[in-house]
């Protein structure tokens, strides 16, 4: 009984749904990657290459064997670097792409949270507290000079 009344926290709090929004959003955005890599970025690599395809780079460790009718008696083994080049490519996209959109998060969490800028709306809880730690300081600033003048 004790599970089920914390999977329903779990799923009314929202971590659920803000799971599942960011596993659908990762999904599309791996998407638009593949397309990025294969069709933007490999093209002009392999032009640079000399019409080089990387995904059909591999090192053949046993060439396959055909039968008379086309049907493969032997499967061939190989290891295709060329599709690990191409995940790797992936991967710095996309860790690239990361980075700027959290760069660009956090750029405006800054303004956001600053409240001595006007253009942007502070959040009340952050708006809070810069008073709080204004008026702490001022009330320091009157303590010292109390303790001082009584020396």
């Amino acid at each position: 009984m004790g599970i089920i009344k914390e999977f329903k926290e779990f799923a009314i709090k929202g971590n659920m749904v803000d799971m599942a929004v960011g596993i659908i959003i990762g999904t599309a955005f791996n998407s638009v990657v593949n397309t990025l890599v294969k069709e933007v970025v490999m093209p002009p690599l392999s032009l640079m290459t000399n019409g080089i395809e990387f995904a059909d780079k591999k090192w053949v460790l046993r060439d396959g064997v055909e039968e008379a009718e086309g049907i493969t008696a032997i499967e061939e083994v190989a290891i295709g670097y060329g599709a690990l080049i191409e995940a790797f490519l992936d991967f710095l996209i996309i860790g690239f792409t990361i980075f700027l959109v959290i760069k660009v998060m956090n750029r405006f969490r800054t303004k956001a949270e600053n409240p001595d800028d006007k253009r942007e709306v502070t959040p009340k809880d952050i708006e809070l507290l810069s008073k709080m730690n204004h008026l702490m300081e001022e009330q320091n600033q009157l303590l010292k000079k109390n303790f001082s003048n009584k020396d």
